[in-house]
């Protein structure tokens, strides 16, 4: 593998490998276009302007702003002055922000006009707790907080001349930090090194994907997730590449309008989202699009989701999984070797172990733990020692997910290692019965969790979104799933409900129906 341990900055990276490209679209977002030659200029204006404002190296600057070409360049551009980016979710609350203002010490903050009053709002709720000594904001500006005004980003950028040489980074340098989605609890900031998004790149976009220039990317995932970040920016960035972004909520019907407009080559999305699309009335016949293959992760991709999307498209969806902690996907199907129902197989470059409770690697055919070794793992959690050593151990990381891996070498996911139930003293994967419930015409989403009977035995409970317009019968979706699995595996329990508790990821958060149950009983 190439030593990235001494000289290297990403950003300067990006720039030196699309020099030969100026005039090409990098960005098309919902104001316009953005070519690569802009973006370098821009992103190396900012830069200058970050370090004329009296930030220093490695000093964080939070990145809360909608999916837009100013996104890329405040991050690309923060890394060139060698100052540390922290890319937050655009869904959270004050409170939220105001945690994420006080732990990371950010100096700044760059956002948009249309999430200025919430950054506001964590900024009065921080109160000293907070650094924060500039906001500039992506359109006119506007009031900040604490006495702060909120600096309109182009004018400034257009103020400072290009910097003229990157930081002295490292390979090893901190880069950038992405917090988790907090699907099992509070976020935790993941440190990232300038290296990392190179190696994902080099290892999964390009081998795995197969991106070329000719792409147009787009994907539901916004820049501020780990999945997002690689499919927006480091993979089309690494081989120019042109990327579609969206500033709104990515519905089947904001989606669909964007495939049948901008004609995107590759679309990256989430299992939820594509149910979704599927389900939609609004869906596009393949002639309106120009879809060469898809991708997903955030969670396991049910069989029967992969497969109606191929009939509809005739593009595959190639699913794999990845974590914030490991920056994008390790374990991985393939264009031309895809097994629906599994996730593949380890990626090139990446070292996986399922393992059992006792340390040692369990055998095919048997539930594991999941560990990963690979370039792009993260440092640590940022001032949680604890965590990061329950994580980070010894050069592996411990995902907290349960898979089997069969004997010629695929993985298939079995559930969260917090999610796994013990039924009749066999373990039963929430994942397997809810992939099962799923398959049933009449179902869109299906979590499951664990629920102590009278008889003080955990039975498996399913909660049940129903598609618009269908009905089915606690007893119907029983028998469905008996047909499917061993006996002991179907849900003794099944309540339907409007809508299932989930992260801002979309990843479903069975804690929080753990929790309305225990408070029911």
């Amino acid at each position: 593998m190439t030593d990235l341990t001494q000289s290297f900055n990403f950003a300067a990276h990006l720039f030196a490998l699309n020099r030969h490209r100026p005039d090409r679209v990098a960005y098309i977002d919902d104001h316009g276009a953005l070519c690569y030659g802009q973006l370098e200029q821009q992103s190396r204006r900012l830069a200058r302007g970050l370090l004329a404002a009296g930030l220093h190296r490695e000093e964080r600057v939070m990145l809360l702003m909608h999916d837009r070409h100013e996104w890329a360049v405040a991050f690309l551009g923060a890394l060139y002055a060698g100052l540390v980016p922290v890319a937050v979710n655009t869904l959270l609350t004050a409170e939220d922000y105001a945690y994420m203002l006080e732990h990371s010490r950010a100096q700044a903050v760059i956002s948009c006009d249309a999430l200025l009053p919430v950054l506001a709002q964590a900024m009065a709720q921080a109160g000293a707790r907070h650094e924060v000594r500039h906001v500039w904001s992506a359109g006119e500006g506007g009031p900040g907080a604490d006495g702060l005004a909120a600096v309109a980003l182009s004018g400034w950028i257009a103020a400072h001349a290009p910097l003229d040489a990157p930081a002295a980074t490292r390979g090893d340098d901190p880069g950038f930090w992405l917090y988790s989605s907090g699907s099992t609890g509070k976020p935790k900031g993941a440190v990232h090194t300038h290296a990392n998004p190179y190696w994902t790149a080099e290892l999964y976009g390009g081998p795995v994907l197969g991106l070329g220039e000719d792409d147009i990317c787009f994907s539901a995932a916004k820049l501020y997730f780990a999945y997002g970040l690689g499919n927006g920016l480091s993979f089309p960035l690494s081989v120019g590449a042109t990327v579609v972004l969206m500033a709104e909520r990515p519905t089947p019907e904001a989606v669909f309008a964007r495939w049948v407009q901008h004609r995107p080559t590759v679309f990256f999305g989430a299992p939820t989202g594509f149910a979704g699309m599927l389900a939609s009335p609004r869906l596009p016949a393949r002639e309106q699009v120009s879809l060469r293959m898809c991708s997903s992760a955030g969670e396991a991709l049910p069989a029967e989701i992969a497969q109606r999307f191929k009939a509809h498209f005739g593009a595959d969806i190639v699913d794999g999984i990845g974590s914030t902690e490991m920056l994008h996907i390790f374990l991985s199907n393939r264009p031309g070797d895809i097994r629906y129902g599994t996730t593949g197989r380890p990626v090139d470059g990446y070292r996986v172990e399922l393992r059992g409770e006792d340390g040692r690697p369990v055998a095919d055919g048997e539930v594991g733990d999941l560990f990963i070794q690979g370039p792009s793992a993260a440092l640590m959690y940022w001032g949680n020692r604890d965590k990061t050593r329950d994580t980070f151990q010894g050069g592996w990381i411990k995902s907290g997910d349960k898979y089997v891996r069969d004997a010629e070498g695929y993985y298939t996911y079995a559930g969260r290692s917090d999610d796994m139930l013990k039924v009749s003293g066999i373990y039963v994967s929430p994942f397997e019965v809810e992939a099962t419930l799923m398959q049933h015409p009449s179902v869109l989403e299906a979590a499951v969790i664990g629920k102590t009977d009278a008889d003080g035995l955990v039975k498996t409970k399913s909660f049940v979104v129903l598609k618009d317009g269908c009905s089915a019968t606690e007893a119907e979706l029983k028998a469905f799933v008996k047909e499917r699995l061993a006996a002991y595996k179907y849900p003794r329990f099944i309540e339907f409900v409007q809508e299932l508790p989930k992260t801002a990821t979309g990843k479903i958060q069975r804690f929080r129906l753990r929790e309305r149950e225990a408070n029911v009983g």
